[in-house]
């Protein structure tokens, strides 16, 4: 069970037994491979969630007014293999209860857990600098360097791709991996790059993974990998926006405060209240 701190992320006022979306911290980084410090992003980022209005202007939403509730974060446990059950478990336990779940980790090893405890029936979407291709990185399966493959593992090739990589290795066999290159998304736009990669996917339901490094370092320098020539901030909001009525689920990836200078985690809870906004104002829709 997660454990409760002093702060939470701002907003998030419901209990959990009345929350739709409802937000856990997973702090580990045990599997990092340039800068480490990722563990501590789930505070930087509940920090961070203060700076804003409870009104989200563009969207008309008060968020005061939305059912979301932050759970507090998981115990760290020792090992990548360990963490991984650990975050499966809890993510189980939010979607068998009809739960949005949304995930601040940490870095990118704790996503394909989450998407495990959907089963195969959604798509993903994930948003990386790196394509994360391995089958095993340093001996390990549950790397941050696996995500994608694990994630895959679960949903099935074909409905799950990579959306602004620019890094990866041939022995990942990026032939084998469906992704769009940020180079093409800067040639020919966002909006048309990105909805001709979504009308692949077979499912319909989709989670939305989000590894900060898939914006670019101006925008997102706190990071543990950065890699120049990313999306920009309104690149992912434009993803964000797209996929409002098919969200299930999202986490955000890989802030590393110690290398950041506050920016990076203001901009990954500006976007963790997008996607609650963006949500929320679908359902309304539907209702």
């Amino acid at each position: 069970m997660p454990t409760r701190g002093m702060l939470s992320f701002a907003d998030a006022s419901f209990s959990f037994e009345d929350a739709f979306f409802v937000l856990f911290g997973v702090p580990f980084d045990r599997t990092t491979t340039f800068r480490s410090g990722a563990r501590f992003a789930p505070t930087a980022i509940r920090e961070a969630s203060i700076n804003f209005e409870p009104d989200m202007l563009e969207h008309d939403v008060d968020l005061r007014e939305v059912p979301f509730h932050d759970m507090g974060d998981l115990h760290e446990e020792g090992t990548a293999d360990a963490m991984t059950l650990s975050i499966e478990e809890e993510a189980k336990r939010l979607v068998s209860a009809g739960k949005f779940p949304i995930a601040i980790g940490g870095e990118h090893s704790i996503s394909p857990p989450v998407v495990k405890a959907f089963g195969s029936g959604i798509s993903v979407v994930i948003i990386d600098a790196h394509l994360d291709y391995n089958d095993e990185y340093q001996g390990l399966k549950n790397s941050h360097a696996c995500a994608h493959k694990r994630i895959e593992d679960t949903v099935g090739r074909g409905n799950v791709f990579a959306f602004g990589v620019r890094s990866m290795s041939r022995d990942e066999h990026p032939e084998d991996a469906v992704y769009a290159d940020s180079y093409t998304v800067y040639e020919r736009g966002c909006e048309e790059v990105f909805d001709e990669m979504l009308s692949r996917l077979k499912r319909e339901p989709v989670y939305l993974s989000l590894d900060i490094d898939g914006i670019d370092p101006a925008y997102a320098p706190g990071t543990g990998t950065p890699e120049p020539f990313g999306l920009t901030a309104f690149d992912v909001r434009h993803i964000i926006n797209a996929l409002s009525d098919r969200l299930v689920g999202f986490d955000v990836v890989e802030v590393c405060p110690p290398c950041d200078n506050g920016n990076t985690s203001v901009l990954a809870a500006r976007l963790v209240r997008e996607v609650v906004a963006v949500k929320w104002k679908s359902l309304k829709r539907r209702r």
